[in-house]
């Protein structure tokens, strides 16, 4: 990842003065309405306001929905369907795709089935332009079909429609425990670093990247508290994207291709494996960014770092110590979706639902 720019003091919404607040509002002009996932700044007024005008014309507003990704995967595996269920934003609704197969849900869907060889039946909720406000009624919804692990990717609109950071993570903590009550693991990717957008310039993009990593590691907390676990999204997820984002990046220049929602999907899946007690924990051998230490400290680590998980853990049998409730930080290995050969196409192929 990229230097996060020059430090800026981090000032609440409602310590703003008028003149600061026109200049962040009109930064906030040149994402809203697009679903997509932007920047808030507070800086020069007229820098930013040029930036935030010259974002509009670069960036396109929405265009027809993300694909339905609905349905059982690995039909032909035996055993009754593991149930996974998508929560969130435009990110997690695949906006950007052209193909099922393309979005993130059915991405993390098909890793599943073949690597625990079962079949994973998917139900998505998340819907374009969602705040985390919004988790609610698709909490409520995804409650319905007793799910046995919920992913939520949330966050970016939060920032580009001043959703205060409390209020966001707050109704973040309370839909992770309605699912965790219900008895559904919870992993959540955190929100995305709004400083890799292309058409966002320094200083917008600088504070873009502040403001996204904020939000990032208070969500950690909260969540890892609550009972789910985190992975950091980033920069969704390296130099990859900084070094191709023609590549990496949709037409929009805003949400992933579909080559950016599989980097996206192999980051998760790991993660939602372990939390299904599907994965593969390394033994002993963690690197000196890695291991336990407290929450706090390992949620601004993987602020910093994508792909990085935190979880609960536990110190002499002890889960909180001086700093507060200790944390595992772990960078796993990405498991690539398709990697695991299987005996024929019908074990990727979904079967969609309301479909013969």
């Amino acid at each position: 990842m990229g230097s996060a720019g020059p430090v800026v003091p981090f000032v609440p919404h409602g310590q703003l003065g008028p003149r600061w607040q026109r200049a962040r509002r009109a930064a906030l002009v040149a994402a809203i309405g697009t679903g997509a996932t932007a920047a808030a700044a507070v800086a020069t007024t007229g820098v930013l306001i040029g930036q935030a005008r010259q974002a509009r014309r670069t960036i396109p507003t929405a265009e027809a929905p993300p694909p339905r990704c609905d349905g059982v995967y690995g039909p032909k595996f035996p055993g009754p369907p593991l149930t996974v269920v998508v929560l969130g934003d435009s990110v997690a609704a695949g906006y950007g795709v052209h193909r099922r197969r393309e979005t993130p849900g059915a991405l993390l869907a098909t890793g599943l089935s073949r690597r625990l060889r079962r079949p994973v039946r998917l139900h998505r909720f998340a819907v374009v332009g969602t705040i985390s406000p919004g988790l609610r009624p698709q909490v409520e919804a995804a409650l319905e079909v007793e799910p046995d692990v919920a992913v939520i990717l949330v966050g970016g609109n939060d920032i580009t429609n001043r959703t205060p950071p409390g209020l966001a993570v707050r109704h973040l903590v309370d839909a992770v425990r309605a699912l965790r009550g219900a008895g559904c693991e919870v992993v959540v990717g955190t929100c995305p670093d709004l400083g890799t957008i292309q058409p966002i310039h320094p200083p917008l993009r600088w504070l873009a990247r502040r403001w996204s990593r904020q939000l990032a590691a208070a969500q950690t907390v909260a969540v890892v508290e609550a009972g789910g676990r985190t992975v950091s999204l980033g920069d969704m997820l390296g130099p990859r994207f900084a070094a191709d984002p023609l590549r990496m990046f949709a037409w929009d220049r805003f949400h992933p291709s579909a080559e950016g929602y599989a980097m996206a999907a192999a980051a998760l899946l790991p993660t939602v494996l372990s939390a299904l007690g599907g994965g593969q924990e390394r033994g002993s051998g963690l690197t000196a960014a890695e291991g336990v230490r407290s929450l706090p400290e390992a949620a601004q680590e993987a602020a910093r770092h994508a792909g990085t998980e935190v979880s609960a853990a536990q110190v002499r049998g002890r889960d909180r110590g001086p700093a507060g409730r200790w944390a595992q930080l772990r960078r796993r290995g990405f498991f690539g979706v398709g990697a695991v050969p299987q005996p024929g196409p019908a074990a990727d192929s979904p079967t969609l639902e309301g479909r013969p």
